[in-house]
């Protein structure tokens, strides 16, 4: 959805450039990089600078294709067909983002096909209907390549559909300026935050499904912002999400509280 608000977003490279110059050659774009890395948060930035709707889906083990195209529904005594999110986007000219794609059945993404290539078609099979997309469409998607790998894995021949763009974690000083600027904490907490984030992101011994993201250290930041103790604001937002696990959440509090 279109907002007044400009989302906040700290370019780290030429991916302003590059997601322009996809739209304008209506390439379809797949997104890869760790949960929390700003994946969202840049599509929702070049959404607004482009005037463009948002339809956002978020894909998981239960995401059909009726889900994404549409169905018919019971209304008083007709039947009548309601338009899925991907097919309004299709015909009004959105972007349409499939957050986390892996995680959709196989047999769903097929649906999509025809929209990845030359066709930029959406075929309705309940209605026996193709559709042309509209020129400004465009198709974008993530991916967390490393999210329990060998299992949620993407197919080559989806992966080969789209242009990809790299999102890792940004350097120390862009992740200080990202925290400092959705928050506006001080200089000094946002170089701890990103300090204890880089200590972690080191350690894959600790044996963290995912590690510490952008995500979390804004969300630490905002709560010491708001006069939460920076310890307790730490084990909140940052060390209880990532584990359960009893040993881990002590190693992590103490190397936050080493660093605090």
């Amino acid at each position: 959805m279109l907002t007044t608000k400009i989302p906040y977003y700290e370019p780290t490279g030429k991916e302003v450039e590059i997601f322009q110059m996809a739209a304008e050659n209506s390439l379809p774009l797949l997104l890869k990089g760790p949960t929390g890395s700003g994946k969202s948060r840049f599509l929702e930035f070049m959404a607004h600078q482009m005037g463009r709707k948002l339809i956002t889906i978020l894909c998981n083990d239960e995401t059909s294709a009726v889900d994404l195209v549409g169905r018919f529904i019971v209304k008083g005594v007709d039947t009548v067909w309601m338009d899925g999110p991907l097919t309004t986007g299709v015909k009004e000219g959105a972007i349409v983002y499939l957050d986390e794609i892996a995680e959709a059945r196989p047999d769903t993404l097929v649906t999509i096909h025809s929209l990845t290539d030359h066709r930029r078609t959406l075929f309705i099979e309940r209605k026996n209907e193709e559709i042309i997309a509209h020129p400004n469409f465009l198709l974008v998607a993530s991916y967390n390549p490393g999210y329990q790998k060998g299992f949620k894995e993407l197919k080559p021949s989806t992966k080969q559909r789209f242009l990809s763009m790299d999102f890792p974690y940004p350097k120390p000083s862009v992740e200080e300026k990202i925290i400092i600027g959705e928050t506006g904490i001080s200089d000094t907490i946002a170089k701890k935050l990103v300090q204890f984030a880089n200590l972690v992101r080191k350690k894959p011994e600790l044996g963290l499904a995912e590690t510490v993201s952008t995500r979390l250290l804004v969300s630490c930041a905002k709560l010491i912002g708001k006069g939460l103790p920076s310890r307790l604001a730490g084990r909140t937002a940052i060390i209880l999400p990532l584990t359960d696990d009893e040993d881990t959440v002590t190693a992590l509090q103490d190397s936050f509280d080493l660093i605090f």
